[in-house]
């Protein structure tokens, strides 16, 4: 039986710096607004890089196998009531290159690491799980 957990999010990092997207301004929606990472809630029985995986395909129309996975955490999930996982990956110019922004959020760039840290419209959690990853 697979590990239990309620999703995952990841850090995709390409020179220096953060593929992030704006999210949809619902007030229905977890942090709306704010500046998020590719990821979001588990489907049926994945596996956590299955989850991150299939969701950055969905989100940014970007494939990647499981080896470029380079840092996972267990965390807890954002409401505290169960777990997550937080991922780091390191991009590559031709897939930034060929992004096909899916149907969530408003606009996405990428930002430099050190901006995305202090940008008032950053997601707190998300702040602090890239910092343990730079600083261990």
């Amino acid at each position: 039986m697979s590990e239990e957990f309620t999703g995952c999010k990841l850090a995709y990092i390409f020179n220096g710096q953060l593929l992030v997207y704006k999210r949809d301004d619902f007030p229905h929606i977890p942090f709306p607004g704010l500046w998020d990472f590719p990821g979001g809630g588990r489907e049926g029985n994945e596996t956590p890089e299955e989850c991150v995986l299939r969701e950055l395909n969905e989100e940014f129309a970007i494939s990647l196998n499981e080896s470029r996975l380079v840092y996972k955490k267990k965390v807890p999930d954002y409401l505290n009531t169960g777990n997550s996982f937080f991922f780091v990956a390191e991009g590559q110019q031709a897939e930034i290159e060929t992004v096909v922004f899916g149907n969530e959020g408003q606009c996405w760039q990428l930002m430099g690491i050190a901006d995305y840290l202090a940008h008032p419209q950053a997601i707190p959690i998300l702040i602090g799980r890239l910092s343990a990853f730079l600083n261990p």
